[in-house]
């Protein structure tokens, strides 16, 4: 049986790294699936903007950055909960106009993203969400995670999902603000707090 993918084109708003973690109580681990298209532009019959998500071998070979317009087909994800984009398994792709050089040199930074090595060499920080939605949207180093909660390792079927954002760029972004420490939730009713020394250990090893 055959699947019928959507079609889409449009301009691309930002390319951010896209990630999934998993928390298990004060543990946490990182998936690092690729990149993160925000798509302004037509999908389907629709015009929207939407998420569109790629593998590192795809951004390796286009070296996708914001004002690119692409177009290309896509399968909306299975499960929405484990993603931190809408649609994935990108064919067609191509490139139908190319952006001119857009190396920012002030915050939000723009231009061809780096390799997902690097971001997971950087490390990141705890970004507000309202700083993530009103300003850094368009940012190279922002990131929209989707979160796996495991609540307790005897009973695996009991998970909850959110969404969490992180910031890979330098610390001395004065649009940077670290918003509410997280909370994960434990088995019998503990919670562990991610106080702010979880990110300056992280990235103690760069500016």
């Amino acid at each position: 049986m055959s699947i019928t993918k959507d079609t889409f084109q449009g301009k691309i708003i930002s390319v951010q790294p896209r990630i999934r973690l998993t928390r298990s109580f004060d543990q946490r681990f990182h998936n690092y699936l690729g990149y993160s298209l925000r798509i302004e532009g037509k999908l389907g019959e629709q015009k929207n903007t939407f998420l569109i998500g790629i593998g590192k071998a795809a951004q390796a070979k286009h070296s996708f950055q914001a004002g690119d317009v692409i177009s290309g087909e896509c399968l909306p994800v299975p499960d929405p909960r484990l993603e931190p984009v809408d649609f994935y398994k990108v064919s067609k792709l191509k490139i139908i106009r190319r952006t001119g050089e857009n190396q920012t040199k002030e915050p939000p930074w723009e231009g061809v993203p780096p390799t997902l090595e690097e971001y997971r060499r950087r490390g990141h920080r705890h970004l507000a969400a309202r700083t993530y939605g009103t300003r850094c949207i368009p940012c190279i180093w922002g990131c929209h995670m989707a979160v796996e909660i495991i609540v307790d390792h005897w009973k695996p079927n009991i998970r909850k999902y959110r969404y969490e954002t992180f910031c890979y760029g330098p610390k001395s972004c004065k649009l940077y603000k670290p918003g509410s420490i997280r909370k994960v939730q434990g088995r019998h009713g503990m919670v562990w707090i991610e106080e702010d020394w979880v990110d300056e250990d992280e990235t103690s090893h760069r500016e």
